[in-house]
């Protein structure tokens, strides 16, 4: 049995080594563990719309589906698995959590703190996103594209990262696209390609109206401009057989 810590609590890393992880055909790693309201088939599905272009820079994640995942104590430096959910452990739980493995970089994803199979695909998404950019950085034909649409003043974007940094690259500046902040410039790209992978896989994984990321901190990027960046990845990564891209506009009555 795990090791046990405190209220059922078990340490990740005794989590890791006792979760049979299972290797996908597009190669990543991952497991499910405990009380974790997911169907074996669904999990499947999700983890297995990401292409293999993207997956084969992924092989030092391991990713853990898991009820909850939580600090342990109040420097947070140990992460803590829930077996099952309680409303106690899920007000202390993050939407995941990262853990140091011996063989691998773990992820552990709390299930139960997403609510419906959008909001976990996209949990999951975004962390192999942001991995898979920290590996081989934005390719030119994105940046291109991207940063073309900011100098263009295209409305909105895909993050409060992107928003937030994307105005950074022009603040206190003129407007002359040749003068900017190339900090903020690369935070911006980074952030912007990062998102446009997690909608993109999100596409292929589930079918979803756009307007479901919307938050109140920043307004969506325009319809138009996202597709061009959608279209551009999926073209970068074309989706593993079983899987279809489209992006449908539907004119409003």
């Amino acid at each position: 049995m795990a090791e046990g810590v405190q209220n059922g609590l078990l340490r990740a890393v005794q989590v890791a080594r006792e979760t049979a992880v299972h290797r996908a055909p597009n190669g990543i790693a991952y497991g499910a563990f405990g009380d974790n309201s997911l169907e074996g088939r669904d999990l499947e599905r999700i983890v297995q719309a990401v292409p293999s272009a993207i997956a084969a820079a992924l092989a030092r994640k391991a990713y853990y589906f898991v009820p909850l995942a939580l600090s342990e104590g109040r420097t947070g430096d140990s992460t803590l698995v829930a077996p099952a959910y309680t409303t106690e452990l899920g007000d202390q739980a993050t939407c995941h959590r990262n853990v140091t493995l011996d063989d691998a970089d773990g992820v552990f994803i709390s299930t139960r703190l997403l609510g419906d199979r959008f909001a976990l695909s996209f949990e999951f998404f975004i962390n192999v996103a942001h991995a898979f950019v920290d590996v081989t950085g934005v390719p030119d034909s994105f940046q291109q594209l991207a940063w073309s649409q900011a100098v263009a003043r295209v409305r909105g974007e895909t993050s409060q990262d992107a928003w937030e940094s994307r105005n950074l690259s022009f603040s206190g500046k003129s407007d002359s696209p040749d003068i900017v902040d190339e900090r903020a410039k690369t935070s911006f790209l980074e952030s912007a390609f990062s998102d446009s992978i997690a909608i993109y896989l999100l596409s292929l994984a589930i079918d979803f109206d756009y307007t479901e990321l919307r938050e109140r901190e920043y307004p969506l990027l325009a319809p138009q401009a996202l597709g061009e960046r959608l279209r551009l990845v999926g073209k970068l990564f074309p989706p593993n057989a079983g899987y279809e891209f489209a992006v449908r506009y539907r004119r409003r009555a």
